[in-house]
């Protein structure tokens, strides 16, 4: 959630400001540290990096960055599963991930939706699978 009050920080400003600003802070709780002119550039190159980042990102679809995330939720829950002994907390914490985004959003995914169903269908039974292969025998 973000604070649509808060200013947006403005990328063509010079930072060095702010960061005297922390500075002074600092000082404030007893810190005796000076920022450094190398610590401020690697500062403001890592605000503008993350600017770019944020405005490449606000160019693609919502849908796309979901699905992706739904893949990585499944990735994970597969990790999960193939980890010698599997972790089976882990593993269904990820996939109920991967249903809540899922079931929840539906085709609102996109046309990738029927396919996020399936991997969805597809780590669940590799679970169950796996769950009953855990069992001792003769339980």
């Amino acid at each position: 959630m973000t604070d649509e009050s808060a200013p947006m920080p403005d990328s063509d400003s010079d930072h060095t400001a702010n960061f005297a600003d922390i500075n002074e802070g600092l000082a404030d709780f007893g810190a005796e540290a000076e920022l450094d002119q190398e610590t401020i550039d690697a500062m403001q190159d890592a605000q503008q990096a993350m600017e770019d980042a944020r405005s490449r990102l606000a160019d693609v679809p919502a849908e796309v960055v979901v699905t992706n995330h739904v893949m990585g939720l499944y990735e994970l829950a597969a990790i999960h599963l193939s980890a010698t002994p599997p972790d089976l907390e882990q593993s269904v914490l990820a996939i109920d991930a991967v249903a809540c985004l899922v079931d929840g959003l539906g085709d609102r995914l996109g046309e990738e939706a029927p396919t996020m169903r399936d991997a969805l269908n597809n780590i669940r039974l590799a679970f169950v699978q796996i769950k009953g292969a855990e069992r001792p025998s003769g339980s």
